[in-house]
């Protein structure tokens, strides 16, 4: 066992993170989640510690973040945990008549970037322009080098350690500002701040750091070729299952893969994709799959080697008990 000063840790791992990911700099947090606190409570509070140990109680700091109403999230109770208010906008022109000196943070939640009616960018130079910070939930989605989001302009952009990455799944990731960041990590473990039930442990540290730099060593054209391998075989193997059909859709921001509809004639099978969905969870091993009324989705994202060869026979059992 090493012992190391995990402020230096950080710091040497926030430094590596940046070259491998080209931006000014790297953080590790308790997962996605976390990120969405720390940097809420650095956009408030900054490294001031008289602020920082009075969190959530946000009297004479910046207590609102604004949001579009698209962009609310069931995980955007982490940000709301620091004690700021939410302000839902839905057009440009609202968003910048929502900023005031009460304004902490323009929150964006990557997945549903194209659904608002404000662009990334245009929420980054607005942040720009009247000195407030902008951050991207980006948990599921690819991090890709180099970084869209930052080159929109955004202030920072966290991933979950767990997902792209194949790090810990209790890690994170944020990338972009050095003092935001450094500021969103003095307000988290090891410090006595309102983050400091969130810790990511020295393993955790260097466990992301592990899987940052496999990462962008990742051959990710032929990943995703043995994806529609996996996919393609399963395929195959149901392809004479009476009125089956199949298409392979291209995925959105989150989880990117290859997607597999396998869909049936409900009637004429005797058996609806619940049914399937149901029996193929209820085997061991276990089989986890997306489903609707007349079919079943498939996401290789998850499976290991040799995965589809275990799916197949409790799938055609299935569908054709």
């Amino acid at each position: 066992m090493r012992y190391v000063h995990l402020d230096e840790l950080h710091d040497a791992v926030g430094q590596r993170i940046a070259e491998l990911m080209q931006c000014e700099w790297g953080m590790v947090t308790n997962g996605c989640a976390a990120a969405l606190c720390q940097i809420t409570a650095a956009a408030v509070a900054g490294t001031d510690p008289e602020r920082m140990a009075r969190l959530p109680d946000t009297t004479g700091m910046p207590d609102e973040v604004i949001v579009q109403k698209s962009h609310r999230h069931v995980y955007d109770h982490a940000v709301r945990m620091v004690g700021v208010n939410l302000i839902e906008v839905e057009t440009l022109a609202e968003m910048e008549a929502a900023i005031t000196d009460r304004t902490a943070l323009l929150l964006i939640f990557g997945d549903a970037a194209d659904r608002g009616q404000v662009s990334v960018a245009q929420m980054a130079h607005l942040g720009k322009t009247h000195n407030i910070p902008t951050f991207v939930d980006a948990a599921a989605e690819r991090p890709d080098v180099p970084n869209r989001y930052l080159e929109d302009g955004v202030d920072a952009v966290g991933y979950s350690g767990g997902k792209c990455l194949r790090g810990p799944q209790s890690s994170g990731l944020v990338l972009g500002s050095k003092s935001l960041l450094q500021a969103a990590f003095l307000n988290g473990a090891p410090h006595h701040a309102i983050a400091r039930p969130m810790k990511a442990s020295k393993e955790e540290v260097m466990a992301l750091l592990a899987a940052v730099e496999m990462w962008v060593r990742r051959d990710h054209k032929a990943e995703w070729a043995e994806w529609e391998r996996r996919l393609q075989a399963i395929q195959d193997a149901v392809a004479d299952v009476d009125s089956i059909r199949f298409a392979t859709r291209a995925p959105g921001r989150s989880n990117v893969a290859p997607i597999l509809s396998i869909d049936w004639d409900a009637e004429a099978l005797g058996r609806s994709g619940a049914d399937v969905a149901a029996s193929l969870s209820a085997g061991d091993p276990r089989i986890e799959v997306f489903h609707h009324e007349t079919g079943i989705t498939v996401n290789p994202y998850m499976m290991e080697e040799g995965d589809e060869v275990t799916v197949i026979p409790p799938l055609r059992q299935a569908l054709t008990a």
